[in-house]
């Protein structure tokens, strides 16, 4: 996790290194031989590495996950469980559109599914409210167990509404021409018991119908 640089490298020799020499359009044109002389593999590294890859993981973070990661395949198991579930229910829901999980027989995917997911097909889902891209934002204010984050894998199941959060910049002709309708809700499936994911997700829906 550390580098040490003796600050003695000839970066320019052969004109090998443009990296360090030439200017740095990601950092304001910045030649980083010129700027910081024996300190520049170090400034580069700090400024644009350690930019680009983010910072190296504290002690207990590393513990935290080495922790997590005995733990992940039964979670994982769940996570499929009631992804597949709710997918299940979605799909026969009055006030829900489409659904896309390749866990459905129903879905395109499906039979690709069987032959290279054959744990199942994962805890993330998607799936078209009735009403449009307004209905779509209604159905997450009517949210009351779920969050509203832009999470996948989290324990809690989270919820994002792309048309007006992570891809909002784009036109609506955009948005549809990368895949995004704006009634598409995108669902990451948590560990909380299946009735109750349902049930939240039943009320929010029947309550955008109402226009509540």
């Amino acid at each position: 996790g550390v580098v040490v640089d003796g600050g003695k490298f000839d970066w320019a020799k052969d004109n090998k290194y443009p990296e360090i020499t030439d200017p740095d359009e990601s950092y304001h044109g910045t030649k980083f031989l010129e700027a910081f002389g024996p300190a520049a593999f170090a400034m580069k590294l700090r400024v644009c590495s350690l930019r680009d890859f983010g910072c190296c993981i504290a002690p207990m973070n590393s513990w935290l996950t080495f922790q997590g990661l005995q733990t992940l395949s039964v979670r994982m198991r769940q996570h499929t469980e009631n992804a597949q579930a709710l997918a299940e229910y979605l799909e026969k829901h009055p006030q829900v559109e489409w659904v896309i999980y390749p866990g459905l027989k129903s879905d395109r995917s499906h039979e690709l599914a069987k032959k290279y997911l054959p744990g199942g097909a994962g805890g993330v889902l998607t799936f078209g409210v009735k009403g449009g891209g307004k209905a779509g934002e209604r159905f997450l204010e009517n949210l009351k167990l779920t969050s509203i984050v832009v999470h996948v894998g989290d324990i809690h199941t989270s919820v994002l509404h792309p048309a007006s959060t992570t891809h909002r910049q784009l036109t609506e002709e955009e948005q549809i021409e990368a895949g995004i309708p704006p009634e598409l809700i995108r669902a990451s499936i948590g560990l909380e018991d299946i009735e109750d994911i349902k049930a939240d997700f039943d009320q929010a829906l029947n309550a955008t119908a109402q226009g509540e």
